[in-house]
């Protein structure tokens, strides 16, 4: 998943950064209100973790403006104002969940999953799809308990559609959210259709994915 980090505290950013990247989560840092909202107009975030102690401005507004667009996107507040009355404000304004500073790298994966799983809509830590088990947490995937040994890049993938079944995801947003920010990458290469392409034939071994859709010159579907 695709994690913006909006934090001013460099220390800190870097070291949630490191955490969930290690993760196993795409992740881009911003540090300031403009910057973050500038982000999140530009790319797709699964996620924003949102400090309200922002250099040129709170992070509430960050928040009101967000929530106008980006009614998917999960937000989870970090800050050091624990009191009543910002947590409830929080929460009115859209916010799924709420983390007082200081906080455990531990406990920030675990409410992140959660609210990402709630999202989504998916109630465990597994995702099935015609036959197919996946394993999220565990980067697993198999079919009829038979395991199926996929790249890290192919299970994303697998992932990504898996989630968004029956919508129409475009090369762009897979690399996107596969890869990070799409400034960085070259989006005209074929690597995605490559990714896809040997994905195919791992799953086809075991089953027909007629339900696996190209969308001629646009992306791919998977239709439940």
């Amino acid at each position: 998943m695709n994690i913006l980090i909006v934090e001013d505290n460099k220390e800190l950013a870097v070291e949630v950064y490191d955490f969930l990247c290690n993760t196993g989560y795409v992740c881009k840092i911003a540090h300031n209100c403009s910057d973050a909202l500038e982000e999140v107009s530009s790319n797709d975030y699964d996620a924003m973790l949102l400090d309200l102690g922002l250099p040129d401005g709170d992070g509430f507004e960050v928040l009101k403006t967000v929530r106008k667009t980006k009614s998917k996107m999960a937000v989870i507040v970090l800050t050091a104002r624990g009191e009543l009355d910002d947590r409830i404000n929080g929460l009115h304004l859209g916010a799924d969940d709420y983390l007082t500073k200081p906080f455990a790298l531990t406990e920030l994966s675990a409410r992140l999953f959660a609210v990402i799983r709630r999202i989504h809509g998916f109630t465990l830590n597994n995702l099935s799809i015609h036959g197919f088990l996946l394993q999220l947490q565990d980067y697993k995937v198999s079919y009829s308990e038979t395991p199926i040994s996929l790249t890290k890049k192919e299970f994303d993938i697998f992932q990504y559609l898996v989630l968004n079944k029956n919508r129409v995801i475009t090369r762009l947003q897979l690399t996107e959210h596969i890869w990070g920010d799409i400034l960085e990458v070259n989006s005209d290469s074929n690597f995605i259709d490559v990714h896809v392409r040997n994905l195919r034939k791992k799953l086809d071994k075991h089953t027909a994915i007629d339900w696996f859709e190209t969308v001629r010159n646009v992306g791919y579907r998977i239709n439940e």
